[in-house]
């Protein structure tokens, strides 16, 4: 039976999180933030069928992801000849999952490589400490900017939600958004996020003021109890170390009890890529792309 796909609905999130729990996935793409916030981008949608919530994009091509629910005793065989049309092909599907197919297909699927979509994974100590001398520009640059600005750091909330609109708006406006379809397109998710932070669960965030403006913030969320997932961090060019400033004081001051920090992809972008790298992330989280034969 085919599968009905619709739109991906906030009323639902709650049982989306329960089957991401139970499916392992520690990958930025599943995360119920990321895809309500992109619906829209990528024409995502998902369906229900026991105990898998299946996801597809729409646009610029119709790719599957990734099913999530609990894996335990899935007839993968059985349900690809139910559910998945003959030639489908997905996409951000992660490593462990991706290879258990090919060892369950054989050769009636074929993995690609999909580096560009994998999860750059730090922890959440290293980067509070910032101890050491592999982190030693880092550190300068924070100090830099705690000795030349005056500052003050505070949790994201309602009450912030204009600031940062009003600093994404100038934001673009520095970067000239509408020149890149990837910044007009994230200029548009995050409005669709912000605009919505009392019904999204497990979201957070932080900003830094400086003379009563808004310099910087981050929207995060919590992916599993040990993870945070750090979905957008925007600082003022012109203060030197912003970045360096956000990113360290919200995971400073952020109360849980979380080890790990997910901070998404590189997009195969060099420079994107650099900086992630800088940061010494302790694992790089695979996906693959997989077509059927």
């Amino acid at each position: 039976m085919a599968l009905k796909f619709g739109p991906i609905s906030i009323s639902m999130q709650a049982d989306y999180r329960e089957r991401l729990e139970k499916s392992g996935f520690v990958c930025s793409d599943y995360s119920f933030i990321n895809l309500w916030g992109w619906a829209e981008e990528y024409g995502l949608e998902w369906a229900w069928s026991d105990p898998l919530t299946w996801i597809r994009q729409t646009r610029p091509s119709l790719l599957y992801w990734a099913p999530v629910g609990a894996m335990e005793g899935v007839d993968w065989k059985d349900i690809f000849k139910r559910h998945v049309p003959k030639g489908s092909r997905f996409m951000r599907i992660p490593a462990d999952l991706a290879h258990l197919w090919e060892a369950i297909f054989k050769g009636g699927i074929t993995l690609g490589d999909s580096r560009e979509h994998w999860d750059y994974l730090y922890n959440r100590e290293e980067l509070v400490a910032l101890s050491g001398r592999r982190f030693h520009k880092k550190k300068n640059l924070l100090n830099q900017f705690r000795k030349k600005y005056d500052t003050q750091y505070l949790p994201m909330g309602p009450d912030l939600i204009e600031h940062a609109l009003g600093m994404q708006e100038n934001w673009c406006t520095w970067r000239d958004c509408e020149s890149s379809e990837a910044l007009a397109a994230e200029n548009r998710a995050i409005p669709r996020i912000l605009e919505r932070w009392d019904d999204l669960l497990e979201i957070s965030g932080g900003a830094i003021f400086s003379g009563g403006e808004m310099i910087a913030y981050t929207l995060a969320e919590r992916l599993t109890s040990q993870t945070l997932l750090i979905h957008f961090e925007k600082g003022d060019h012109e203060y030197k170390g912003v970045y360096q400033a956000i990113n360290h004081a919200y995971l400073k001051h952020q109360e849980d009890n979380a080890v790990w920090v997910n901070r998404e992809q590189d997009l195969g972008d060099p420079g994107l890529r650099k900086a992630k790298l800088s940061y010494h992330p302790v694992e790089l989280i695979e996906k693959f792309t997989v077509e059927l034969n």
